[in-house]
This record gives structure tokens, C-alpha cells and sequence, in this order.
């Protein structure tokens, strides 16, 4: 019976740890447009964030997206699906539980001006622009410069810095 009290606060550590992990993730993709050049047809109307299916990122970027904006661009988060037309987007967020789809929507992105973001080992090099991953309990991210260029976005060099830099 004194195991149950112990079991729950383990859980709820581990909610708030994911939480938390979530709010560094919308935080690190806010703060990644400032180091993104996009094509000047993506330099007007809102700035949009999609994200694949649900997740709880869509909060975290919803309460930025009250207070912040890209340059002048307002920020609009949206859920989309799969098949849903992304190229009228700035950032495809793919969370882990749909990576599946990620290349996929990496397909739909070429020359498009948009930036794919994902959470889950390995498609930094395969198919994502900027990849999420943990280093020593740490939240970092992966770059690859190349998918950037095929998207059609430049980055600028602090980012390269910044995060760990794939092929």
C-alpha cells in the first residue's frame, strides 16, 4: 500500500518531464526563425507552424504564438495531417508518433521554402531539416544544411553552431 503514493509521484515526475520537454522543443523551433532565411514569398501573412496529428507541442506554440511573432509575420498554429498541402506553411513540426509520415511530408517540401522538424533519432540524416534529440539527459537538436537548401530556406552559420550539424 505505500508503494502506490510512491508510483504516482514517479508518474506524475514523468508528466512534467514531458511537459517541460515540450515547452523546450516549441521554445528551440520559435527561436530557430530568427536564424532562417525564408523566400521572400514567405515574407508575408501569417507565419505558419504545423504539426502533424496531436501532440502537446500544439499548446506550448499556441501560448508563444500569443505573445511573439516572427519579424512582422503573426504566428498561426495549425494540426494538419498527412496529406494535408504543406507547402503553404514555414515549419512542418512531425512529432515521434508520426514519423512515419516524415518522409512523406519531406517529399511535398522541396523548393517549397519550409522547414521539417522532427523528434526522433535518425531522420536528421535521413530526411528532417532540423531533428530533435537528447544528449546527456539534454535537449539539443541536429541541422542538416543540405535538406535546407533542397527545401529551399538558407541558415544562417549561429545555428550550425548551435546544434550538432548532419549529412
Amino acid at each position: 500500500m505505500r508503494k502506490i503514493p510512491f508510483l504516482l509521484l514517479g508518474l506524475l515526475l514523468c508528466i512534467g518531464a514531458k511537459a517541460q520537454d515540450e515547452k523546450f522543443k516549441a521554445l528551440f523551433m520559435y527561436n530557430f526563425t530568427k536564424y532562417i532565411e525564408y523566400p521572400a514569398s514567405k515574407q508575408a501573412g501569417n507565419f505558419v507552424i504545423a504539426v502533424l496529428g496531436d501532440s502537446p507541442i500544439i499548446g506550448e506554440l499556441q501560448t508563444i504564438a500569443e505573445r511573439k511573432t516572427v519579424g512582422q509575420q503573426k504566428i498561426e498554429v495549425k494540426k494538419i495531417s498527412a496529406s494535408d498541402d504543406v507547402a503553404k506553411c514555414h515549419i512542418v513540426f512531425v512529432p515521434e508518433g508520426k514519423s512515419s509520415d516524415a518522409a512523406t511530408i519531406a517529399g511535398k517540401l522541396t523548393g517549397k521554402g519550409v522547414v521539417l522538424i522532427t523528434d526522433k533519432p535518425g531522420l536528421g540524416k535521413s530526411v528532417a531539416d532540423i531533428n530533435y534529440v537528447t544528449n546527456a539527459g539534454k535537449q539539443s537538436f541536429e541541422v542538416n544544411q543540405a535538406h535546407l537548401k533542397e527545401h529551399g530556406v538558407n541558415v544562417a552559420s549561429t545555428l550550425l553552431t548551435l546544434g550538432k550539424v548532419v549529412e
